[in-house]
C-alpha cells in the first residue's frame, strides 16, 4: 500500500489530469500512474483514447523510471501510438518522493489523427502556383511598410493598433530613417494600419520622441 503523503500526491495529481483533460478535450488523454505497484500502475486515465483502463500494468517508461532515479523527470513530445494504429504525441512527467525514487508519474498522450488530416488540409489549400504575370494588389511598398509596423509592435509586444503616443512617434522617425515614408502613398497606409487618421500620423512625423508619454 502507497505510504499516506504518496497517496495524497497521487489523489493531487487525479485533480491535475482532470483539469488537463478537460482542458484539451478530445484530443488528450491524461493518465497518472503509482509507481509503487507496477503490476497495477493505472490509478486513473481520464478522456480515455487508449482503450485502456484502471488497474493496468506500468509501460516501459514506467518500468524505466522504477528501476533508476536517474531517469529523466520529463520526457516531452516524444511519438507514440495507440494499439489501433493512431498516430500519439507523448509527454511523460515522473514525480520523486522525498528519498529521491520515483513514485508516480502523469503521462499525457494526444492524438495526432485529426491534427495531422488538418495539416494536410491545410498544406493543399495553401498551395500557390506561379502565375503567367507578377500580380500586386497594393501600392508597391506598402507590404514593405505594414510589415516594418508589424515588426516594431512585435518588438515591444503588443500590436500596431495598441502602440501608445510615445512608440508612434518612435516608429514614424524609424520609418523615416529608413526611406520608407518616401514611399507613395506611405502616410495613408502608416494611418491604415496604425488606426489613426492621415493627420495624427503627420503629426506624428513632425515630433521628437521623447519621455512624455501621455496617451
Amino acid at each position: 500500500m502507497s505510504k499516506p503523503e504518496n497517496r495524497a500526491l497521487l489523489d493531487q495529481l487525479d485533480t491535475i489530469a482532470l483539469g488537463i483533460s478537460e482542458t484539451f478535450a478530445p484530443f488528450c488523454e491524461v493518465v497518472v500512474h503509482d509507481l509503487e505497484h507496477p503490476q497495477h500502475a493505472i490509478i486513473s486515465i481520464r478522456n480515455n483514447l487508449s482503450g485502456r483502463h484502471v488497474g493496468q500494468a506500468a509501460t516501459e517508461m514506467g518500468l524505466a523510471r522504477i528501476a533508476s532515479p536517474d531517469f529523466p523527470a520529463v520526457i516531452a513530445n516524444y511519438a507514440n501510438q495507440f494499439a489501433d494504429g493512431r498516430p500519439v504525441k507523448s509527454t511523460s512527467i515522473g514525480l520523486k518522493d522525498a528519498s529521491g525514487n520515483y513514485v508516480a508519474a502523469l503521462c499525457l498522450n494526444l492524438d495526432m489523427t485529426l491534427f495531422r488530416g488538418m495539416q494536410s488540409a491545410l498544406t493543399r489549400f495553401t498551395e500557390t502556383t506561379a502565375g503567367p504575370v507578377e500580380e500586386h494588389f497594393e501600392p508597391a511598398g506598402s507590404a514593405a511598410i505594414r510589415l516594418r509596423i508589424d515588426q516594431f509592435a512585435a518588438g515591444l509586444a503588443t500590436t500596431p493598433r495598441a502602440l501608445k503616443t510615445l512608440e508612434r512617434i518612435e516608429l514614424l522617425q524609424a520609418l523615416k530613417k529608413e526611406g520608407l515614408l518616401e514611399i507613395r502613398k506611405s502616410m495613408e497606409t502608416v494611418a491604415q494600419h496604425l488606426g489613426v487618421s492621415r493627420a495624427s500620423v503627420y503629426l506624428y512625423a513632425k515630433q521628437q520622441p521623447t519621455t512624455d508619454d501621455t496617451a
